[in-house]
């Protein structure tokens, strides 16, 4: 039996339905068919899954866990250089379930097949997942995430969302990232609950799905927000969770008055899988992300690793240690060292402040986050949380660009609504709420604001000629 999916085993979810837009089986179908995966898997070390939202790649990446076969989830969007470059670095022996291309074979995945459990469990240290990072800063890396990190996370979160085996979760997410393949496949299949994958996270398909559950990046509870009655259709859920990226302050209200139910925010990275959860039980406050779930630690310090006070306005680098980390990147030792520190905390690259209940809350990343403006440290969230707040300001993005006086100066790329708010209003807007430092020196308004497949908006490009 999988020392992961112990929902497979559990004669009383053995009824309960796992559904995916091409087809659905309950537990006890879909044990069997995963475990005939894994009989296929004999002698292979690693891999591929072109990570399509699927029956088929449920099945794969459960029966080569099953297998204790190391899997490597492919973008769907991932074009011929990156399928290249991710071929060779994972070394992945074939595609399992669906093809990305036709360089390695393809083992085929038949969801009618059945099989029985293997009996023996796979090393918790053995390698689950190769999850790749978006390469923003060079060549994506192969981030290396043990089966033990899997279930520490998993346990940690079930533990922190009260989440049972009487839940359903419903969610529309990518299947080649920790959210919606982790948290969003692997979850159900550990605590034994149901899952309805609306292939397209449509406000309609969220509505009619009928969970106490709900997975969503800001961009679907933007769109939800904006459907009433799809939104309205949520109030008999239970949780309604929000992730990969700043969930806007207004949204957040909104959700709480359609659906009177305030949101779920956490925060993890591939790295480190889920650290921070607000708990179902406990305060959630919009732009915070909550506490530290069981077994993980946080901590702040400045640049030159000094203390920093967790008093809820100072920014600090936040470093991370505990049960859910990587082993470390693939063939990449020394970018693997250098992520950590000395006494060996996981250097984020984002950056926070923690208050006095130990309530985090994420300014963003320090590479593209962090302005420093005039002698000052400037978190690019807290400008983004004020413009948001503006009735005729529909999505906006703040990066620092260069200058020659101040070092940087605060930009604001701005996408408004049907009546559009002036410039020097939205400018005046953040000097008083917040700081006159804090103002943007220029306000740019545009149609779109880049994004990647999980919604973040990718902020490098926004300065881009």
């Amino acid at each position: 039996m999988s020392d992961l999916l112990t929902g497979l085993s559990d004669p009383a979810c053995a009824e309960h339905v796992l559904r995916f837009p091409d087809g659905a089986l309950t537990f006890a179908e879909f044990a069997g068919a995963a475990a005939a995966v894994a009989g296929t898997l004999a002698g292979r070390q690693r891999v591929a899954v072109f990570a399509e939202p699927t029956l088929i790649t449920a099945l794969a990446v459960s029966g080569a866990l099953l297998a204790g076969v190391s899997v490597v989830p492919v973008p769907t969007d991932s074009g011929p250089r990156e399928l290249a470059y991710l071929r060779a670095d994972s070394a992945a022996e074939a595609w399992l379930g669906c093809a990305g291309d036709d360089v390695l074979p393809l083992l085929a995945v038949d969801p009618a097949a059945r099989a029985d459990l293997p009996a023996g469990e796979p090393d918790p240290a053995a390698i689950a997942f190769i999850l790749y990072t978006s390469g923003t800063t060079g060549s994506p890396k192969g981030v290396l995430l043990p089966r033990s990190a899997i279930a520490a996370c998993l346990d940690g979160l079930i533990e922190a969302w009260q989440w049972t085996a009487a839940d359903t979760l419903a969610h529309g997410l990518p299947l080649f990232h920790v959210h919606g393949l982790v948290l969003g496949v692997l979850g159900p299949l550990r605590v034994g609950s149901g899952l309805v994958h609306t292939g397209r996270p449509t406000p309609q398909a969220y509505a009619e799905a009928a969970a106490t559950m709900y997975f969503g990046v800001p961009t679907v509870w933007s769109r939800i927000a904006a459907d009433p009655d799809a939104a309205r259709a949520l109030r008999d859920a239970r949780l309604l969770i929000s992730g990969s990226a700043a969930l806007p302050t207004p949204v957040f209200h909104a959700l709480a008055d359609l659906t009177g139910r305030e949101p779920i925010e956490r925060y993890g990275m591939s790295e480190t899988l889920i650290t921070i959860s607000a708990r179902a039980d406990g305060p959630r406050r919009p732009g915070h992300v909550g506490f530290p779930i069981s077994g993980v630690r946080t901590r702040l310090r400045d640049d030159s690793g000094a203390a920093v006070p967790a008093d809820g306005e100072t920014i600090g680098n936040l470093e991370v240690t505990g049960a859910t980390l990587l082993t470390g990147y693939l063939n990449k030792p020394e970018a693997t060292a250098e992520a950590f520190t000395a006494d060996g905390w996981f250097r984020t690259g984002d950056l926070a402040t923690i208050d006095a209940t130990g309530n985090h809350r994420i300014v963003g990343r320090a590479s593209v986050d962090l302005i420093k403006s005039g002698g000052f440290r400037i978190g690019a969230g807290e400008i983004e949380s004020v413009l948001l707040a503006h009735p005729g300001v529909l999505e906006c993005a703040v990066v620092g660009a260069p200058d020659p006086d101040l070092g940087q100066r605060v930009v604001a790329f701005v996408i408004a609504g049907d009546q559009a708010p002036a410039a020097a209003e939205l400018i005046e807007l953040v000097a008083t709420e917040l700081n006159n430092h804090k103002r943007p020196r220029e306000i740019r308004f545009v149609d779109r604001l880049p994004r990647n497949a999980m919604g973040k908006v990718q902020k490098k490009r926004l300065l881009e000629p």
